[in-house]
């Protein structure tokens, strides 16, 4: 292998570029150095819903339609002018920070404890029968924060600029960012938006004006509640505009680098840039790994993630509000009986009650008692991103944080930081931006103390720095723990330098290399999956290739975030056939929205001389909130065991891969994998063809913002399995299709219980 030079040369930029170790794969870049990588032999041993600013700028292009430099995407010879004030930089050298290299887990013996992964749970079948008598959840809240007037939902568009409206399609835009699937639509308000702030910015106007022209358009154009519009205008409009101000780039550009392929794929030499390996040759790949051994010791792990608790949800209050957050006092009263908020949470757009959180881990420690260690991936505020404050955010960090002390004491708990823990949400600054007013460390500080109640002190240089940390749980077995919000194409202060934030992946480079060289195993914690729309493609894709180099040390990833039940592969960037890891999306606590709250358990192959340290096997346990508010008691059971429901024989990343093909070819074991991703929930929405291609695209996807490079074949099967479905159905008649569809599910069992059976014949 060709070493990699000690230094690299500085190149003079316009562009705000923090020190580091990633280079740069554009001479406008600066380049930074090296870092010195430890050497075989030696002492070194060892996871929906925030672009609110979007649709609140763009209608400030409304009235300017006239000014050919509102509209620069449209006149790409108008360039704006800059005025570029490069910040001092910070250093920060990786291999001089303390590294964790004591065992932190010590092993609790529990001689009667079993793994029945294989065995049919008669249980199950007992709790399904008992939910025959449920009645289909009747919700009628839209799931968009706009509403048709011809819907009868009473907003009506000022006369003036309802054409406009229709030209931007914003309802359109308003559902994909709340449910992070962009498209062209997003991406041409998204220009118009960008290109007219810019505008505005360049022609003068103070911050305080744009705010207030912001704030009226919202208001005017009732896109949101005067409160809500107030809000998002002060908390993000003015983090916008001092980010934009500061950058030199187009509303192409722009839109490309938060949108991501929804907006094609702009080339921006400030935004592509790549980590440094060390040169080290990659060990020889196995052409599978070993199946983990059967009746071995094994660790039982916990999976807790978006909890979203709300300490102002109020039982009776209205859960069908138009804002981004219902079920308060403050959201008025129920219009309907059927409006109004649930004992136990709502499907509605309201988060988590308190009395559902203590339930939920009251029930898991009483349940399960031989939980060995807890991975907590974060988002534990609430969705009132319109009026959150850093003392508000740090108290539920606080009061959770002791809560889980309580619940669970002794157990060592690794958590991972989510996008809502701070405030404005999404607002994660690097460490190169340190002025005292828009800082990060009142959080991170915050963090490094309430983590070290479980973690020990190596880590706090890195958790101060940028909320990370490598912890060796067991000889020979790590926990690494990611910051996901540096990959976060919410996060506006990327726009300013998306290089290796906080010098972050660099740092994982690090860590895998000095676990490769002690034997180490590692696991991978974080909130944003890696493959996820929300995160930025440039770092998406230089940790594909770090999960690629270190295949043989990742044996497991878990996040949140998305709230659903789910998973991403990783496969070989040179061979597409040759999946190399897998990552474990668990189930959110809140049921926002239209979801039943859930958690998840994990076995892990434990301490013995074989082990591989791989995810034996993983459990989803689930509350049904429709029956708990109709019966004043909520009931939490186990949904499903993957194993068992899938019929796979481990879960390695080819057992993974090989039922990512089986779901695209057998639709009756797709449909169930539709169930356990809605955590069973009776308001799921049916699912066609191009929801079947999304999910299973989204699973075959750890890299994000590249699905045409990993789903054609995919979506090409379904097209012609839908294709082949449509003529079947059309030879048969209308009459034959629709008895099919009333007697089929009532003959399936692979599965499926009566609860299944009744959402069908009531019309589900």
């Amino acid at each position: 292998m060709k070493p990699v030079p000690q230094s690299q040369a500085a190149y003079s930029s316009p562009h705000l570029v923090e020190p580091g170790v990633a280079k740069s794969t554009s001479p406008h870049i600066m380049t930074q150095q090296q870092p010195p990588w430890p050497s075989p032999g030696s002492s070194s041993s060892s996871n929906p819903r925030g672009k609110c600013w979007l649709i609140l700028v763009l209608m400030a292009v409304l009235p300017m339609v006239p000014d050919v430099g509102a509209l620069p995407f449209l006149f790409t010879h108008i360039k704006p002018q800059i005025n570029w004030t490069q910040p001092e930089m910070e250093s920060w050298v990786i291999e001089e920070q303390p590294r964790s290299i004591e065992p932190h887990l010590e092993p609790v013996l529990h001689p009667n404890r079993t793994h029945r992964a294989l065995s049919s749970d008669s249980t199950d079948a007992e709790f399904l029968q008992r939910l025959v008598s449920m009645r289909h959840n009747q919700t009628a809240s839209s799931r968009m924060l706009w509403y048709d007037v011809a819907g009868g939902d009473g907003l009506v568009y000022p006369p003036f600029v309802d054409k406009a409206l229709k030209l931007l399609n914003l309802k359109q835009v308003a559902f994909e960012i709340e449910n992070s699937v962009m498209s062209k639509v997003t991406c041409t308000a998204c220009r118009a938006g960008a290109g007219m702030l810019q505008h505005q910015i360049q022609s003068g106007k103070t911050d305080a004006e744009l705010i207030r022209m912001i704030t009226d358009y919202c208001t005017n154009l009732n896109i949101q509640s005067a409160r809500v519009c107030q809000g998002v205008a002060q908390l993000f409009g003015s983090e916008l505009i001092y980010v934009l101000k500061r950058v030199n780039l187009s509303p192409d550009e722009l839109c490309s680098f938060v949108i991501g392929d929804g907006c094609a794929d702009v080339y921006n030499p400030y935004h592509e840039w790549e980590v440094i390996f060390p040169p080290v040759p990659k060990p020889p790949r196995l052409a599978d790994l070993p199946i983990p051994m059967e009746a071995a010791p094994f660790f039982k792990v916990l999976h807790i993630s978006d909890t979203h608790y709300d300490p102002h949800y109020a039982e009776g209050s209205n859960a069908d509000c138009n804002e981004p957050l219902c079920c308060r006092l403050s959201s008025g009263r129920p219009a309907t009986p059927n409006a109004a908020a649930g004992k136990w949470g709502d499907y509605r757009k309201c988060d988590t009650p308190k009395r559902t959180v203590d339930h939920m881990l009251s029930h898991i420690a009483e349940t399960h008692k031989d939980i060995d260690y807890i991975l907590w991936t974060g988002d534990l505020p609430p969705h009132d991103v319109w009026n959150q404050t850093k003392e508000e955010n740090l108290a539920i960090i606080k009061d959770t944080v002791k809560q889980m002390v309580e619940m669970f004491p002794g157990v060592p708990i690794f958590p991972a930081l989510g996008n809502h823990e701070s405030a404005p949400v999404n607002s994660f600054p690097p460490p190169y931006v340190n002025q005292v007013d828009i800082s990060i460390s009142w959080l991170y500080d915050e963090l490094d103390i309430q983590w070290r109640r479980w973690l020990p002190q190596s880590v706090t240089h890195t958790v101060r720095r940028g909320a990370f940390y490598s912890v060796l749980v067991r000889p020979g077995f790590r926990i690494i723990s990611l910051n996901m919000n540096y990959c976060n194409n919410k996060n506006w202060w990327l726009l300013l330098n998306s290089t290796d934030p906080a010098t972050e992946l660099q740092w994982f480079i690090y860590e895998l290399q000095s676990a490769e060289f002690s034997n180490e195993k590692v696991h991978v914690i974080g909130h944003i999956p890696p493959g996820h729309s929300d995160c930025l493609k440039v770092w998406s894709r230089n940790f594909y290739k770090i999960i690629s180099r270190y295949e043989s040390t990742v044996t497991a990833q878990f996040y949140g975030h998305t709230h659903y039940d789910e998973f991403e592969m990783f496969y070989d960037p040179h061979d597409l056939n040759h999946p190399n890891g897998i990552a474990y999306i668990g189930p959110s606590v809140s049921p926002y929205y239209d979801l039943n709250p859930g958690y998840r358990i994990y076995y892990v192959d434990g301490d013995h001389d074989a082990t591989t340290r791989l995810v034996i096997d993983h459990e989803s346990w689930i509350m049904n909130l429709k029956e708990a508010n109709l019966y004043g008691y909520p009931i939490w059971y186990k949904l499903y065991t993957a194993r068992a429901a899938y019929n796979m024989k481990a879960l390695r990343p080819s057992d993974w891969n090989n039922l990512l093909n089986e779901l695209t070819n057998n639709q009756e074991l797709f449909e169930l994998y539709y169930k356990y991703y809605w955590k069973n929930s009776p308001a799921r929405p049916t699912c066609d063809a191009e929801c079947k291609k999304r999910l299973i695209c989204d699973c075959r996807s750890g890299r994000s913002h590249d699905r045409k490079h990993f789903c054609a074949e995919v979506e090409s099967k379904i097209d012609e399995e839908s294709s082949k479905s449509w003529k079947s159905w059309f030879y048969k008649g209308l009459t034959n299709s629709a008895e099919d569809r009333t007697e089929e599910p009532a003959t399936t069992t692979d599965g499926y219980g009566p609860f299944d059976v009744v959402i069908v014949n009531v019309g589900g």
